[in-house]
């Protein structure tokens, strides 16, 4: 037998697989250095620490930043290649621009330093639950939120400062190319070749300039995103609206001529009306913006409510309403500035209110009484004599420019009617709004309800409930106000030495005269809780409160109703402002945004659009009368998706959660801490998240309109509604009908949003409601031929 030749692999398997055996042993020989992994783990950790700061960023910062440092390298290369060559003329401008931008770099840059510390000691200071924000806290807050804010200001500064020198380099770029001097061979050069990407370099620099200018107009001064500091804290979001509030009604007051409330860094009206602001504004906490907010009280509007029972209107009697129309005058005169001017006269008012306030007979003023507060011609005496035609003689005692929770009155004396009227001023002066603002509950003493509970003329029963029903509480600026207005007229009233008193007192020379108290708005809540001083001394009292604020409880509300009539123009919003009010208000909001299917961001930005134009169209009645009368059925009840609060929350209501502008799926399912009902957790899906909503431990009492309520509503009108001699009639067809009902408190208890809930407030709009009131009503009583004739005539 042969042998068999031994077979050797052939040299090209034999290498790869010899070169594959070193390497693995090469490798596995040598050990990876210690560091290694640590040093991954390092790098994936300083990845995600860049990633989180630049996700602090503004989107819109960023592009603003990269721009303005495109802008300065731009401008350097042109200057270098291009500009290197011409005047100084055409330099300047090319050289204005990328230094503005370096500028406006650097203040960037400090403005997002200001605003990191900022933010980080409002979310320090506000999460420490055992720590006290005292004087200091307060201070350097005040301080580093006012850096930051005055850091953006430098930056809008020199946002105006680039526009200019843009409108500068446009000038000479234009003026150099049309006019081809020799300045234009300068940055176009000689070389028929270099021109053409010359001239596209100098005009698209020039573009992009623009760009970046007007870019800077729609982006906003913040350069890091709040939510990335305080993301769902409650109290951080609070704590920060607080400031804003507060330093926006400093500065306000300061461009107003009140520059006392700038250098104050105790504790004040404006920083207890900034906290209540800071509160309201705390659902962005949810992650619920501004304009979802808009969103949601415009779809609030768009929806109907459930009209009234037929059974439930009253309908109120003529003599309630006829001395509350003689006497509304007064307290519309009492707006001697030029606010009433301006809304009746949006063009001519200046004219209009210097003609009311004597300006054109200074040879009267002699003749005026002098009032505490008024200017040196006495143009605000003559002004509310001039609008009630009454006589200098009639005006006994007045004041005009009042300090904070002071209100401005005046009182006359009517002899052929026996009666002394006593107006007080609404909302008209920075100070009065101050008042508006501090809502916060003020517990009134025995003194505030004297009439109540000392006088004589009241039921027993009344009387008896309003003692065992102690402690009462009240609207806090309109109480304290109502204290100091009560000291002003007639604080010496024990020792015989009043003003009031001395007047209606026996020898007085208005003895046994009537006393009427009058205002609207702020100045009919103040005249409520005067009155309720009052009524125990002067029997013969009754107060008549216009458009006037909730501002006591549900049982001094129903005690006062012998002697104080409200009197509310459809919808007007003051009659339901209060706390819980706007609480329940944003609730309902958010809830509608969250449960509307098709709440996009284009909806949402039409919606908040159609909310902020919402009054475009009342200056004409007559045409959006029918479109109006849908919401007028609904002005004596709260909304449809209003639903009944307890404890100043909604039952069964869901509202979805927006986290950082998106909608997430989970959702809050409100529930009542105080109540012992139990809750399942079982029933709740892997997407659903039991909160609380709950922002205080004890809920702010209810505040109610206080007497007897006489609600003017603005009737549907229709071809079939009215006898057609009343439609065809040229005086009675562009007449709006309006009826008088007496209403319940407990229908104002909610907030309406309809198209007429600011104008109604207007106070010529109740008086005009109120005559059309008596107009019908005489009409009524009156054979159909007198109504017809007189409509014609």
């Amino acid at each position: 037998m042969s042998k068999r030749p031994r077979r050797f692999p052939k040299i090209n398997h034999l290498i790869p697989s010899l070169s594959r055996g070193f390497l693995r042993s090469r490798f596995r020989s040598r050990a990876k250095p210690p560091s290694l992994l640590p040093t991954m783990a390092d790098f994936a950790m300083e990845t995600r620490t860049l990633l989180s700061k630049l996700r602090m960023f503004r989107f819109g910062s960023l592009v603003v930043g990269i721009s303005n440092l495109g802008i300065l390298l731009l401008g350097a290369l042109l200057l270098v290649s291009i500009v290197s060559d011409c005047s100084n003329e055409v330099k300047v401008p090319f050289a204005l621009a990328p230094f503005m931008a370096g500028v406006k770099i650097l203040a960037m840059v400090g403005a997002g330093k200001a605003q990191h510390a900022a933010a980080e000691t409002i979310m320090n200071r506000s999460m420490g639950e055992s720590i006290a924000v005292d004087a200091a806290i307060r201070h350097e807050r005040r301080v580093r939120y006012r850096r930051w804010l005055y850091w953006t200001r430098f930056g809008m500064a020199i946002t105006g400062l680039q526009f200019l020198g843009a409108a500068y380099l446009t000038f000479i770029v234009f003026t150099n190319l049309i006019s081809k001097t020799i300045s234009t061979a300068c940055f176009l050069g000689q070389d028929m070749a270099s021109k053409a990407w010359r001239h596209y370099a100098v005009i698209s620099f020039l573009v992009f300039d623009w760009l970046v200018v007007l870019l800077q107009f729609f982006t906003g001064s913040d350069i890091l995103r709040w939510r990335s500091f305080y993301s769902t804290h409650d109290s951080a979001w609070k704590a920060y609206y607080r400031e804003v509030f507060d330093h926006g009604i400093r500065e306000a007051l300061c461009c107003l001529g009140r520059a006392k409330y700038l250098t104050v860094l105790e504790e004040d009206e404006v920083n207890s009306v900034a906290r209540l602001l800071g509160d309201l504004v705390a659902y962005r906490a949810s992650g619920t913006g501004h304009l979802e907010l808009l969103a949601g009280l415009a779809l609030l509007q768009m929806q109907r409510g459930m009209p009234i029972p037929e059974r439930e209107l009253v309908e109120a009697r003529p003599d309630f309403i006829q001395e509350a129309a003689i006497l509304h005058p007064y307290a519309e005169a009492a707006y001697t500035g030029p606010l009433l001017d301006f809304g009746r006269n949006p063009i001519l008012f200046p004219c209009a209110w210097l003609y009311r306030q004597g300006v054109l007979t200074p040879w009267t003023r002699n003749r005026r009484p002098a009032l505490e507060g008024d200017n040196w011609w006495r143009g605000h005496a003559a002004a509310f004599l001039r609008f009630v035609k009454l006589q200098p003689e009639a005006l006994l005692q007045g004041r005009v420019c009042q300090t904070r929770r002071e209100a401005a009155y005046f009182m006359v004396a009517l002899h052929e009617e026996r009666t002394i009227v006593i107006t007080v001023r609404g909302t008209e002066t920075p100070e009065d709004l101050l008042t508006d603002g501090l809502c916060r509950e003020c517990d009134l003493n025995s003194e505030d309800l004297d009439g109540l509970v000392n006088s004589e003329h009241l039921p027993a029963s009344t009387r008896e409930k309003v003692i065992s029903t102690f402690p009462h509480c009240g609207h806090g600026g309109i109480v304290e106000s109502a204290r100091e207005l009560f000291m002003q007229i007639d604080g010496n009233s024990d020792s015989g030495s009043g003003f009031l008193t001395s007047l209606l007192g026996e020898g007085g020379k208005c003895h046994r005269y009537k006393l009427r108290i009058v205002g609207h708005s702020l100045g009919g809540a103040v005249a409520t809780l005067l009155g309720i001083r009052l009524y125990g001394r002067y029997h013969n009292l009754h107060v008549y409160a216009y458009g006037a604020l909730p501002c006591v409880d549900l049982v001094i509300a129903e005690a006062c109703s012998d002697f104080v009539t409200t009197i509310v123009c459809n919808d007007e919003f003051s009659s339901r402002l209060s706390v819980n009010s706007i609480l329940r208000l944003r609730s309902a909001a958010i809830r509608a945004v969250s449960d509307s299917s098709s709440a996009d961001s284009a909806m949402i930005r039409n919606l908040a659009r159609r909310i902020l134009h919402v009054n475009s169209y009342h200056g004409n009645l007559e045409n959006n009368n029918n479109n109006n009368n849908n919401n007028n059925n609904n002005a004596l009840v709260p909304p449809a998706n209003n639903h009944i609060m307890e404890n100043g929350f909604t039952q069964n209501s869901e509202i979805e959660i927006i986290s950082n502008g998106h909608r997430s799926d989970n959702r809050i399912v409100p529930i009542n801490i105080g109540s012992q009902s139990s809750v399942n957790l079982g029933e709740c899906q892997s997407n659903c998240q039991v909160l609380s909503l709950r922002e205080v431990p004890v809920e702010p009492p209810e505040m109610f309109l206080a007497g007897t309520i006489i609600h003017i509503v603005r009737q549907q009108r229709g071809i079939f509604t009215f006898p057609l001699w009343r439609l065809w009639s040229l005086g009675g067809g562009n007449q709006i009908p309006f009826k008088a009902y007496v209403s319940k408190r407990e229908y104002f208890q909610d907030m309406l949003v309809t198209p007429y809930m600011f104008t109604d407030h207007l106070p010529w709009r109740c008086h005009y409601a109120m005559r059309r009131v008596l107009e019908a009503n005489n009409c009524k009583s009156r054979p159909t031929s007198d109504c017809v004739e007189e409509h014609l005539v």
